[in-house]
């Protein structure tokens, strides 16, 4: 049983760490940067995503030498995505939006959350070039530089803006179905916005600025503490099918509230019924 003093002393320590590493980032923006790709040419990496997220893990290591990690950079070195277990795991995404990052467009953040039991209970999402700090820890409500922030109370598809991550139709197997719902996103709601980053994008949410995000290609690093933030600042997650979000294969419908998340579900059902159809005939 982890015992409230420690959960402070794991926050206080890991948030003094992130904001420390958000310096590797300001400094690193705007100079030039070494490019490798992942899973493919979008998928992309530079010699920062590796620094900042060895600064964090080798100083939680010290500081908690019993607790585990599942990292961006780590995992793509070992081609395998780790179980998580019961034990205090932090989840760290050391950059996310790195195209964002390579291309010196400051919509980037470092994002990190501790699970316990399998459950959120820390989540912070620093971005230090525009200087924004969401934090969150369950049961605590969720913040934005120290003051408290709730997501908006839009419950119509046509009075919201929603986001989605467009440039996902980069990939081949999957553009019709990214492509679909786009068109149907685009045909109902106020507007759409593409944001390149994942954290950033569910904290946009979290504090009102979006109504709804939506995407299916992400991992467990893009989302863990978002997810959080989100739903201490009154909002919601669900599967795209409706169901439980499962952090470990996020597809995922994050909304103000449910009603506008169920409503979102639907029309991306609808949307790729349409998108079957089309390719059937």
């Amino acid at each position: 049983m982890v015992t409230k003093q420690e959960l402070d002393h794991y926050y206080d320590f890991v948030l003094k760490l992130t904001m420390e590493s958000g310096k590797v980032i300001q400094e690193a923006i705007y100079g030039c940067k070494n490019i490798e790709t992942k899973a493919g040419d979008w998928d992309l990496v530079t010699q920062y995503d590796k620094k900042v997220e060895e600064i964090l893990i080798n100083g939680i290591s010290k500081e908690f030498p019993k607790h585990k990690f599942i990292g961006e950079e780590t995992v793509s070195s070992m081609n395998y995505l780790p179980q998580l277990t019961d034990d205090p795991t932090w989840i760290i995404d050391p950059i996310d939006g790195t195209t964002n990052f390579v291309h010196s467009f400051p919509f980037t953040c470092i994002s990190i959350a501790l699970v316990i039991k399998k459950e959120l209970e820390i989540g912070i999402v620093y971005n230090p070039i525009l200087e924004q700090l969401f934090t969150a820890r369950k049961g605590c409500g969720a913040f934005l530089n120290g003051k408290s922030i709730k997501s908006s109370t839009i419950e119509k598809l046509e009075q919201s803006l929603l986001c989605f991550e467009a440039s996902y139709a980069t990939i081949e197997d999957i553009r019709p179905t990214v492509l679909g719902r786009m068109e149907a996103f685009v045909s109902v709601a106020h507007g759409i916005r593409t944001m390149g980053s994942a954290a950033m994008t569910l904290c946009y949410v979290a504090m009102g600025a979006a109504d709804a995000y939506h995407s299916d290609n992400l991992m467990p690093w893009d989302v863990a503490a978002g997810v959080l933030i989100i739903r201490e600042a009154g909002g919601t997650v669900i599967d795209t099918n409706g169901g439980e979000f499962n952090v470990m294969s996020p597809k995922l419908v994050a909304a103000n509230n449910h009603k506008l998340a169920t409503e979102l579900v639907k029309l991306i059902k609808k949307a790729d019924a349409k998108t079957l159809q089309r390719a059937l005939f």
